[in-house]
C-alpha cells in the first residue's frame, strides 16, 4: 500500500505555492549509516525528502525552484549502473526518476557540483534546513561560493536563507484524507499485533518473545517495519519509560507493558496497551489501571478542533492526581499537587505527541508562547500511565513495581477525533475476555 504521485506533485505545489518569488528549496535525503565493519543499518530515507518525492533511495538531491520555465521540480539520483546493481538492488536512475517520480528533470548524482550552481545563481532566497547534516551544509556552502567566484562575471549571490522545515513541517502537521487512510491502515496492523500478543503471552514467557509475535504480525500485513523499537517491558520493567532490551522472563502476576506501532509507507501508528500476563489483574493492577484508562478517556474528550494543544495534557494530571489522592499515593490538596507537580514522581512525561511519518512528528506545539489550538487533519498520541518504581518507599508495598500506560493514536476531525488505534481492547473487561480465549 503506498500514496499515490499525485499526493507528492500536490504537495510540491502548495510548497512552493508559499515560497518567497525568485527562491530555491534544496531537499538532501537521508545519510546511510554503517552498523559495522562493512554492514549497514537499514536505509530509511529521510522524511521531509519523502513526503516532497516518494523516492527511497539514498544518495539523492531535491530541488524545487517556483515558476521555472525550463521545469520546477529537479531530482537528483544515482544513475544507473548494472554492474553493482547485481550487488545492492535496482535503482530508477534519472530516466526512471523523471517517469515514475514526475521530476521536470533529473541528473545523476555525480552532476551535482556543476548543475546545482547554475541553478541557485540568481535566485535571491534559498529555502533549506541547515544544521540537520553537516556534510550537506558544507555542500551548501561550497556551491555558493562557486557561484560568489563568479560575482565579477555578472552572477547574482542569493543573500537569504530560510528555513525551510518552518514551512514545510506546517503542511506536515495538517494530514490529508490519503494520509488519514494511511495511518489508518498502520494502525489497524499496529491493533492486529497486539491482539496477538495479548493472547499469545503466559507466565514464564520472555519478553522477546512477544515482540516476535508482534513484528511477526507486523511482516505478514504488510509492514516491513516497525516504526520505533518495540517495548516489551514486564513487571517492573514497565516503569522504565524507553525500556527495550526485552530480555527478561515476564513472572506470574505480573503485568505486560507494550508500545509498539508499525511503519507503513512511512507512517507510523504508536499504540500502549498494558496487561496481566496471566490474564487477570490483581486488586492493585486494576484499580492503577482503571485510573490510566479514566485519565485517558477524559484527555480523548478535550481532542477537538479550538481546543488546546495542552488542554488533553492538563485534564489527564488533574484525573490522575484525583485518583492518586484518592488511592492513598498522594495526600494534600489537589490543585497544590499539581501546582508543585507533586504528581511527577508517578507520572513524569506528557499526555501525547504529533503522529505522523515521524513517530514523534514535525510541527509546533506553541505559537507566540501560547499552546496552538487543535485542528481538522491533525494526528496526535494520547498516552497518560502511571509508574510506581519498585522502590519508592513513599507508598504503600502492595503498589511497588507497577507501571501502566495506554495509549492510543487520535486524529481530529470536524466532529472531534476518531480514534485509529480503536480495535485493541483497553477495558478491563475486554482484555480480560481476550485474553481468557486463551488463560481459560
Amino acid at each position: 500500500m503506498k500514496l499515490g504521485q499525485a499526493e507528492y506533485s500536490q504537495r510540491r505545489t502548495q510548497l512552493m505555492a508559499q515560497m518567497e518569488a525568485n527562491s530555491i528549496a534544496i531537499v538532501p535525503t537521508a545519510v546511510e549509516t554503517v552498523r559495522n565493519r562493512d554492514v549497514e543499518h537499514p536505509f530509511r530515507q529521510d522524511s521531509d525528502f519523502y513526503y516532497l518525492s516518494g523516492f527511497a533511495e539514498a544518495n539523492a538531491c531535491l530541488v524545487l525552484i517556483p515558476g521555472r520555465e525550463k521545469g520546477e521540480y529537479i531530482l537528483f539520483c544515482e544513475d544507473k549502473n548494472p554492474e553493482l546493481e547485481i550487488w545492492t538492488g535496482r535503482r530508477f536512475g534519472p530516466e526512471g526518476a523523471a517517469e515514475y517520480f514526475f521530476a521536470d528533470e533529473a541528473y545523476p548524482i555525480e552532476a551535482i557540483d556543476s548543475v546545482l550552481p547554475e541553478l541557485i545563481e540568481g535566485k535571491a532566497r534559498i529555502y533549506t534546513e541547515m544544521g540537520a547534516n553537516s556534510k550537506f551544509d558544507s555542500q551548501l556552502t561550497h556551491w555558493v561560493n562557486q557561484v560568489k567566484a563568479m560575482v565579477r562575471k555578472g552572477a547574482q549571490v542569493p543573500h537569504e536563507y530560510s528555513a525551510l522545515d518552518h514551512v514545510l513541517h506546517g503542511m506536515r502537521l495538517i494530514k490529508s484524507a490519503a494520509e488519514i487512510e494511511m495511518m489508518q491502515k498502520a494502525a489497524d496492523i499496529s491493533a492486529s499485533a497486539h491482539c496477538r500478543a495479548m493472547q499469545t503471552a503466559k507466565p514464564g514467557c520472555f519478553e522477546y518473545q512477544l515482540e516476535a509475535e508482534i513484528l511477526h504480525e507486523f511482516t505478514r500485513e504488510g509492514s516491513r517495519w516497525p516504526a520505533y523499537p518495540s517495548i516489551v517491558g514486564g513487571g517492573e520493567n514497565a516503569c522504565i519509560l524507553h525500556y527495550t532490551n526485552n530480555d527478561m522472563p515476564i513472572e506470574d502476576g505480573g503485568l505486560i507493558l507494550i508500545d509498539a506501532g508499525c511503519e507503513l509507507d512511512y507512517y507510523a501508528a504508536d499504540i500502549t496497551r498494558t496487561f496481566p500476563v496471566n490474564g487477570k489483574f490483581s486488586p492493585e493492577q486494576k484499580a492503577l489501571y482503571e485510573l490510566v484508562l479514566k485519565a485517558q478517556l477524559a484527555a480523548i474528550e478535550q481532542v477537538k478542533p479550538g481546543n488546546s494543544w495542552n488542554a488533553a495534557h492538563e485534564v489527564a494530571v488533574e484525573v490522575l492526581v484525583t485518583g492518586l489522592v484518592e488511592l492513598g499515593l498522594l495526600s494534600g490538596d489537589i490543585e497544590q499537587l499539581i501546582a508543585d507537580e507533586s504528581y511527577k514522581v508517578f507520572y513524569m512525561h506528557r499526555t501525547g505527541h504529533w503522529l505522523g511519518m515521524d513517530v514523534h512528528d514535525v510541527g509546533e506545539y506553541r505559537i507566540n508562547k501560547e499552546w496552538r489550538p487543535l485542528e481538522v487533519g491533525m494526528a496526535l498520541t494520547v498516552e497518560p500511565g502511571l509508574y510506581i518504581a519498585p522502590d519508592c518507599e513513599e507508598v504503600d508495598p502492595r503498589w511497588r513495581g507497577i507501571g501502566i500506560r495506554i495509549e492510543d493514536d487520535v486524529v481530529v476531525t470536524e466532529q472531534g477525533c476518531h480514534v485509529l488505534s480503536h480495535k485493541v481492547p483497553k477495558t478491563v473487561a475486554d482484555i480480560e475476555a481476550l485474553m481468557g480465549r486463551d488463560h481459560g
